[in-house]
């Protein structure tokens, strides 16, 4: 792990869950997996404090327990890794998604479930409807069995998933599973759970969702004091477990979100390389093995020609010979997004998940040379990913720029670690007059060198932003208190010129600044995103590449 993805996993632990929760995070992933005793003693944490930084980091899947390595009797072992944090970079990616698959309902079905962790279905329903109820008409509310339906369509198409049972890894001799349960609270005895934790897949449970004896509409919440809200949100808790789904949790399938990601960065780029209608076809086959293909596989299952046809919208109208067509123009196009696998049905087709991956991926580090040093170099460097290896003259030649300029441009590429120079010798003795030089690119060297620049990229512009924030700290507490007086104003009914006197309470410079302060914030934020879309491409190809090699 690098110091990078170590400095940007302390800022989402700090930027989400606070300083002590960081610092046991950190300290997890510096040194790997480690029992209680020996966090406490090595972080200087009081115990009360690490066990609750370790119940939070559980309760969100970023930190994973399993017996100690010494055998039988000793201590739980707790570790974490860059992944499972890393996810937190890409919640806002999971709500988006939710929205415009499922709307509203589904957006704060996951939002929920990413705030908390996990949480049982019945929670999540009456939170989800009372939250819509707070935001609509008066009168109105929102149907428990509307939310019920969105969470069900979720775990259908396999977005959520049943948190694995406690004890699921333990092999019991009869072969049951116990119930799902939230995770072991740090510091007790070890648990008989293995040292790889369950995969949720490996029980026949995960997408089954429960029969819930769940009533009712959501409730409008009236402004309560502190003291009050804890009450009724204990009132909540003690109420959960009447409704046929005590002990079963759920959680966000991030692997199911990312394979989304993945599918939708493929059908992009065949719509910009060919055309909407080629999009729509990859869409459909994806589609149609979704849920069936997994996540590391190199290609989806073969689907017949047949089978794509009576998949395809009927808003299309595309006749078959059309669809023959379309898949040929696939199968042949350089860039290999589908591959023919037989002759079956009208012939049998796969999209190749590897190889797309692999070509975007290029296409991204082509897109970073260009950028940074110009399209003569991007044409260098394009040239040598096609060709393999090359002398210095033949760059020259082939890419028609001067001896003086490609020289200059392959020595900037190759200080940059963009390009290697691989030596060839003619006799044992690696004479230089007797040796061929000869420049290449190694495509997944590069492509890690650039997830880590990316890596500080993206730490640097979460340091930008908390900073934009301190320094305005006062003036955005002051916002936010006006803003709640004007809430409250308009709940009971105040007239136009109480409301006009509250908001100037905020002056004319003030307004600029804060809203200079937004402008900027939102920059920086808008940057995080499309970093991070860089970030899952390129970390898709690197594991795909893993996975397949």
């Amino acid at each position: 792990m690098t110091s990078q993805e170590v400095r940007l996993c302390s800022l989402l632990l700090r930027e989400h869950f606070g300083e002590v929760v960081e610092k046991v995070g950190r300290h997890l992933l510096r040194s790997g997996a480690q029992n209680l005793r020996t966090i406490l003693h090595e972080t200087g944490v009081s115990l009360k404090l690490v066990k609750k930084s370790l119940c939070v980091l559980v309760q969100h899947g970023i930190c994973l327990y399993s017996p100690g390595r010494k055998g039988p009797g000793s201590p739980t072992e707790y570790r974490t890794s860059s992944d499972l944090i890393l996810r937190i970079l890409r919640y806002p990616r999971y709500i988006y998604t939710a929205k415009t698959l499922y709307g509203d309902t589904g957006e704060l079905i996951i939002e929920e479930l990413l705030q908390r962790g996990h949480m049982t279905l019945s929670s999540t329903v009456k939170t989800v409807a009372d939250r819509l109820t707070q935001n609509m008409e008066e009168g109105r509310s929102m149907d428990y069995s509307e939310v019920s339906s969105a969470f069900s369509k979720l775990v259908e198409t396999h977005f959520l998933q049943r948190c694995p049972p406690a004890a699921a890894a333990a092999s019991p001799k009869d072969g049951t599973s116990p119930a799902a349960g939230p995770p072991a609270i740090p510091g007790t005895p070890s648990a008989p759970v293995s040292v790889a934790p369950p995969a949720p897949e490996s029980f026949a449970d995960c997408y089954k969702v429960p029969q819930v004896t769940l009533t009712g509409r959501g409730k409008r919440q009236l402004a309560i004091e502190d003291g009050e809200e804890q009450r009724s949100a204990k009132r909540a808790r003690m109420d959960s477990s009447a409704h046929g789904d005590e002990g079963i949790y759920w959680q966000v399938n991030f692997e199911r979100f990312h394979q989304h990601f993945r599918d939708q960065a493929i059908i992009s780029a065949v719509a910009n390389k060919l055309d909407q209608t080629s999009s729509e076809i990859v869409r459909t086959m994806l589609r149609m093995s979704e849920v069936t293909t997994s996540p590391t596989a190199p290609c989806t299952k073969p689907l017949s020609a047949n089978e794509i046809f009576r998949s395809l919208p009927v808003a299309y109208n595309i006749a078959r010979p059309i669809l023959d067509q379309y898949l040929t123009l696939l199968v042949d196009d350089p860039m290999e997004f589908v591959g023919k696998a037989g002759e079956s049905g009208g012939g049998m087709f796969v999209v190749n998940l590897h190889k797309s991956l692999a070509n975007l991926a290029r296409a991204t580090l082509e897109s970073a040379v260009q950028e940074r040093f110009g399209s003569r170099s991007a044409r260098i460097f394009r040239l040598l990913l096609r060709k393999r290896h090359l002398e210095q003259k033949q760059v020259e030649d082939f890419a028609m720029i001067p001896a003086k300029e490609a020289k200059d441009m392959l020595y900037t590429l190759l200080s940059q670690n963009l390009v290697q120079l691989q030596e060839v010798p003619k006799t044992p003795d690696y004479a230089p007059s007797r040796t061929f030089y000869l420049y290449t690119v190694n495509q997944l060297p590069t492509a890690r060198m650039l997830l880590q620049n990316c890596f500080k990229t993206v730490a640097n512009l979460i340091e930008r932003r908390l900073f934009e924030t301190k320094e305005s700290k006062r003036l955005l507490d002051k916002s936010q208190r006006i803003e709640a007086i004007l809430a409250s104003l308009q709940a009971s009914g105040a007239e136009p010129e109480q409301l006009t006197e509250v908001e100037e309470m905020i002056t004319a410079p003030e307004k600029q600044q804060l809203d200079s302060l937004k402008l900027h914030v939102n920059k920086l934020d808008s940057a995080e995103n499309q970093v991070d879309e860089t970030i899952f491409l390129l970390e898709s190809y690197v594991n795909s590449t893993s996975a397949s090699s």
